[in-house]
């Protein structure tokens, strides 16, 4: 016959007691008014507040969003500024130079002889300053050539030489030491150029900003 070991538990209780704890959690299935407030309470506080957390990410979202709109949107107009103000002065100078050339070709003498009278004071201790202008310039100025020397304080002499390769208001003006020109197409390239390089250099001024 053999001998049965017994073992022993810290818990002496019936599982299947209907008096023990285990039995009594399961069977409280109602809380009270009070313990109810508490857990709404508690379920609107919890509500509350992850509200409120996704109510400031959007507003931060938002505002990103708005910054980035407000910032292309001043980008457009400032281009759009800058593109108007190009055409504006490309139509000036095209009006600009339409009006020259319709004074240049009545009056074409006034603009050489102004060049003429430049001339003289850079010239002013040569011997001898030469004109060169298209033959109805050089043929209207001729006669006044030691009056307009005079007048500048020229001592040497102005000769004038009639150009068939020059038109309306250009002319050459030569002497030992230099000279200089004046050329219609030349004025109207540097212009251009000139117009371009202030609207780009704008353009890159601004976008330094932008960054």
């Amino acid at each position: 016959m053999s001998a049965t070991k017994y073992t022993f538990d810290t818990v002496f209780a019936d599982p299947s007691d209907p008096t023990g704890e285990g039995a009594r959690a399961r069977r409280r299935r109602t809380f009270s008014e009070a313990e109810v407030q508490q857990l709404c309470a508690q379920a609107r506080a919890e509500g509350v507040s992850s509200g409120e957390v996704r109510a400031q990410e959007a507003i931060a979202l938002a505002t990103r969003e708005a910054s980035q709109a407000i910032k292309a949107a001043l980008a457009l107009i400032e281009r759009e500024r800058r593109r108007l103000m190009e055409e504006n002065a490309q139509i000036a100078l095209a009006v600009g130079t339409k009006l020259a050339h319709a004074a240049l070709t009545e009056f074409p003498q006034a603009e050489v002889e102004t060049a003429l009278r430049a001339a003289l004071h850079q010239a002013i201790d040569e011997p001898r300053v030469v004109l060169r202008a298209s033959p109805e310039v050089a043929e209207k100025i001729a006669p006044r050539a030691s009056e307009i020397a005079h007048e500048e304080g020229f001592e040497g002499r102005v000769q004038i030489a009639a150009d068939a390769a020059l038109t309306r208001a250009d002319c050459r003006i030569e002497w030992r030491g230099g000279g200089a020109e004046r050329a219609s197409a030349a004025i109207e390239t540097a212009l251009q150029e000139l117009i371009a390089r202030n609207f780009r250099d704008g353009e890159d001024r601004g976008a330094g900003h932008g960054e």
